[in-house]
């Protein structure tokens, strides 16, 4: 059977227990054994990192020991998955580039806070994307500085009604990556645990999540 570890913590605003608490019964579904974990001390234990097939973190902001760092990165490197949404790892860590490097970007700004915005599936073969439709969110629109190197599954383009001078700029809502032999999944959907009411976002994540694994 395979093996998921998820870890939350950090900034109650972006609800990280009830978040994770939507996934991991959804990846436990899929066939996995799952363990949930509230520290970030989890990543220091190398034989169980080992084990994992996925590691899905929601923890935002907070600070993470170099051991702790270096459990992970070694864990993804060495062929365990790493996923997230939102906050919980677009924006953790904000002093750890080396972390931002494995992700593949950090959030910057959400330029009006919570608004109506569009999300468009720019990938439609892919298979965490395929038959999955534009959707409309209510959330959070992130602005993120991103990897050149991600493959982007889904963008949001911003109007420039509170910062004009982004009208049109084009963001990555949803990639996928490699990290040594790892596969990393990131979408910037989530603000909070009702956001995933949405279905196509919940899909996306879902899929993505179960992609990622080893």
């Amino acid at each position: 059977m395979k093996q998921a570890l998820f870890v939350w913590g950090g900034w109650d605003g972006h609800e990280p227990k009830q978040t994770t608490d939507i996934f991991a019964p959804l990846v436990a579904q899929a066939g996995y054994q799952v363990e949930v974990r509230d520290t970030l001390d989890a990543y220091l234990d190398e034989a169980r990192m080992a084990g994992y097939d996925l590691i899905v973190q929601c923890w935002t902001m907070g600070t993470i020991t170099r051991e702790q760092l270096a459990g992970l990165q070694k864990a993804v490197r060495n062929g365990a998955g790493f996923a997230g949404w939102h906050g919980g790892a677009g924006d953790s860590f904000r002093n750890e580039c080396d972390y931002q490097f494995m992700v593949g970007g950090q959030w910057v700004a959400h330029p009006g806070g919570v608004i109506d915005y569009s999300v468009t599936i720019t990938n439609k073969t892919d298979p965490i994307t395929a038959g999955l439709k534009d959707f409309r969110m209510h959330s959070e629109q992130y602005y993120m500085q991103v990897d050149p190197s991600n493959e982007v599954l889904a963008t949001t383009t911003f109007t420039g009604e509170v910062a004009p001078w982004i009208a049109g700029t084009v963001m990555p809502v949803a990639w996928k990556r490699r990290w040594g032999a790892g596969k990393v999944f990131y979408a910037s959907v989530g603000h909070v645990a009702k956001d995933f009411d949405v279905p196509e976002a919940r899909e996306l994540v879902r899929r993505g999540l179960l992609w990622a694994s080893r």
